[in-house]
């Protein structure tokens, strides 16, 4: 599982403007932590984080707006010497930066400059699938699944006029490393959709639910949860 995620950092699909960090392996920390450890320094840990998400919205029956983004990063927890605690930080997943960061941390420990909160490491259970709801779904089933929500919306009403249906997805890969050889990991998928009902009964009328869970795009359709959220949006913006 460690092993997958550390590479999992770096195997995902690669999209135009996306930066993709090299692959780190468990032997890499050992480098890392036989540099950031010394005479002078007590513990230390890194803290990686790898977040993806995207956005769709449609409105009038067109794709308004869409989004991604990719955001990546590990935290070097430089070392408590006594009671000093250095910080550094690289946006970067690779092994030269995470010499580099280790680098500065221990000199900020070292050196007295700087203070920080320790990590809390621990094994827990999992509670949802490790899965990433961004590529649980092909592009053109999400805009089918938009269209689909937005047709049966109006079906419910023929007053209605103009209805918003959007949804979002984010895949959060965290993996703490300890210099004591604890590894804690945890994958975090995010889905969410809601439908908003903008005008009906010929005037500006507003209804609105959504809601998400950590799963698939697939689930809130297969489970009828995403033509519930555009009846309760109906029902608040026509009456019962």
């Amino acid at each position: 599982m460690i092993e997958l995620i550390l590479h999992g950092f770096i195997d995902r699909p690669r999209r135009k403007q996306a930066v993709v960090p090299r692959g780190i392996a468990t032997g890499d920390l050992d480098r890392v932590f036989g540099q950031l450890m010394g005479p002078s320094i007590d513990a230390a840990d890194l803290y990686f984080q790898h977040s993806r998400s995207e956005s769709w919205t449609l409105e009038e029956g067109i794709v308004k707006d869409g989004s991604h983004s990719i955001e990546q990063g590990v935290g070097v927890r430089g070392a408590i010497s006594g009671e000093k605690t250095g910080f550094a930080y690289s946006d970067e997943i690779v092994l030269p930066q995470l010499l580099e960061a280790s680098k500065a941390a221990r000199a900020i420990a070292r050196d007295g400059h700087g203070a920080g909160k320790p990590l809390a490491l621990h094994n827990a259970r999992a509670l949802y699938p490790a899965i990433d709801p961004v590529e649980s779904l092909p592009n053109p089933d999400k805009i089918a699944l938009l269209r689909e929500v937005d047709a049966y919306a109006r079906a419910r009403d023929p007053r209605i006029k103009q209805v918003i249906v959007s949804m979002a997805a984010t895949i959060d890969t965290v993996l703490i490393a300890a210099s004591d050889g604890t590894l804690a990991a945890d994958v975090r998928p995010l889905v969410r959709l809601t439908c908003a009902i903008a005008e009906a009964n010929g005037r500006r009328e507003q209804g609105y639910s959504g809601g998400g869970g950590r799963y698939g795009y697939r689930e809130p359709l297969e489970n009828g949860r995403a033509l519930r959220f555009a009846d309760e949006a109906v029902r608040q913006g026509c009456g019962p």
